[in-house]
């Protein structure tokens, strides 16, 4: 794609369409967009969630991403256009210190031809300069430079450009196939990244799910007992010294697992997630009145029905620890693979 640096010039009157101020709800729609219809090669569903969860966090208040779009009548994004702010020396081209550059502009195929790119480029822009971001900059190609100019840009200068080359794949060719294998570390960093975490299902004698209340997260208000591993750390060691840590409780096993947990990445937390559920056997309430929490971590243990916990939890939490509660009834282990990170 060949480049070019456009500023602004005073734009001229135009039709005005549906377009509207992005939202961090939008961030992965307008990733899409950017994905299929602006790169040379669309980027892999890990990078896509990814990016959107990045641009999320930017389009929050306070972020650096501004963006406006237009939306389809079936609640998709029609058309996007998403600019970049980034800090610049003072100077009479830029009096606050701040410019930005036009990072994507694209329009779904469904709906071309019908003004929505310029609608909403132009508003873009206008909220910029409502911000007093100046100068702003885009990186253009040949097919763009009309809409790019009936928005208000001109100039024709091309930026030089630096981009750090990959480094060369020095792998053994099969000659059979012609296949190439990677060396282990560089084949390591294509693979998912992903964390993983052990967590402990308590009840007491009449079969009810104890849970403590985290002091750290609003998101998942009521936990079962358990965390993230560290390093060199097996799942079922994680769960021992998770439990020791929140509640005081010695486990000394045999491990029963319960259920295997995963979630994608999200907004919430970039990197997939993968746990087990282990049985943590039933709390007399001696027991369960004993337990000592970290305050740093939890500040409440409460123990109600599963019914009784509905209202208290995410949908997505209480629909694991349904599943746990009936893989504990049942005996057959569960598989819960829809933990993902901010998606309600």
């Amino acid at each position: 794609m060949n480049s070019e640096t456009l500023r602004t010039r005073p734009r001229p009157s135009g039709t005005a369409h549906a377009a509207r101020p992005a939202t961090p709800a939008d961030a992965e729609g307008i990733v899409r967009l950017r994905s299929a219809f602006v790169l040379a090669e669309p980027l892999a569903e890990e990078w896509i969630v990814r990016s959107g969860a990045e641009l999320a966090a930017r389009l929050a208040p306070g972020g650096d991403a501004r963006a406006c779009v237009v939306d389809a009548p079936d609640g998709t994004l029609a058309s996007c256009a998403l600019a970049l702010i980034h800090p610049v020396l003072p100077e009479p081209a830029s009096p606050s210190g701040r410019a930005a550059r036009v990072h994507a502009v694209a329009t779904h195929p469904s709906w071309r031809r019908r003004g929505y790119a310029g609608s909403a480029l132009t508003a873009l822009v206008d909220r910029l300069r409502a911000e007093r971001v100046s100068p702003v900059e885009a990186d253009v190609s040949g097919a763009s430079v009309a809409l790019f100019r009936a928005s208000g840009f001109c100039g024709s200068l091309a930026p030089m450009r630096m981009t750090w080359p990959e480094p060369p794949v020095r792998g053994r060719v099969d000659e059979k196939t012609g296949h190439v294998w990677l060396p282990l570390e560089q084949y390591a960093e294509t693979v998912m990244k992903a964390t993983g975490f052990a967590c402990l299902l308590f009840t007491d004698t009449r079969d009810r799910p104890v849970q403590l209340h985290g002091v750290y997260s609003e998101t998942h208000p009521w936990q079962l007992v358990g965390g993230t591993m560290d390093p060199g750390e097996r799942p079922w060691e994680t769960a021992v010294r998770e439990c020791r840590e929140e509640t005081g409780i010695e486990l000394s096993g045999p491990p029963r697992l319960l259920a295997t947990v995963y979630g994608l990445p999200g907004t919430e937390w970039p990197y997939s997630t993968m746990g087990l559920v282990f049985d943590g056997g039933r709390l007399d309430e001696g027991q369960i009145r004993d337990i000592v929490l970290d305050p740093r971590e939890h500040d409440e243990v409460r123990v109600l029905s599963l019914p009784e916990w509905q209202p208290l939890m995410p949908p997505r939490d209480f629909a694991r620890l349904g599943a746990v509660m009936e893989a504990r009834r049942t005996g057959v282990a569960a598989y819960f693979d829809a933990w993902d990170w901010g998606t309600e």
